[in-house]
């Protein structure tokens, strides 16, 4: 059976205008999914309505983990961006295939890749350029914990693997 944790981790960065990419850490279940809905429709409202969610780190995701995602996708278009998700493990990968929500949100076997899919779709706003923000949830409450800015002082580079 699998551990499963009330803590969530998000760690968003900024590499250009418009795009983030969040790393979601920890299990996306019904204990933190609605943190990672808040939080990530955050980023979307905040100005950056194209996001990348790196799920490299999950370990545990179920259906109010699923819904999650989709509302994030509906999140992403209504601002006039999209989603995309990255390095998707595979149990999750699964859930996806099974559910067929694969053939609505894209997913790429790694960030970079992800990154180089929203070239082509326009920035709509300015966000802060390089920052990156760790958000951390627990408790089993859904609310944050702790926001944390830590400093970065070089912009995404898409060349870089980030898997």
């Amino acid at each position: 059976m699998t551990d499963v944790t009330d803590t969530l981790q998000l760690t968003v960065q900024h590499p250009r205008p418009g795009l983030a990419i969040a790393t979601v850490a920890g299990d996306v279940d019904t204990r933190t999914a609605d943190t990672l809905r808040h939080e990530a429709s955050g980023i979307i409202e905040q100005g950056s309505p194209n996001l990348v969610l790196d799920l490299s780190q999950v370990g545990f995701c179920d259906s109010a983990g699923l819904s999650a995602l989709i509302g994030l996708w509906h999140a992403a278009q209504a601002a006039g961006g999209a989603l995309r998700l990255a390095d998707v493990p595979d149990r999750l990968m699964r859930m996806l295939v099974l559910t067929g929500v694969d053939a609505v949100l894209p997913v790429h076997a790694t960030t970079a890749e992800a990154v180089t899919t929203m070239a082509d779709v326009p920035s709509t706003s300015a966000g802060e350029h390089g920052s990156i923000i760790r958000v951390s949830a627990g408790g089993g409450t859904g609310e944050p914990t702790g926001v944390e800015p830590i400093a970065c002082d070089s912009a995404y580079d898409p060349s870089v693997d980030l898997s």
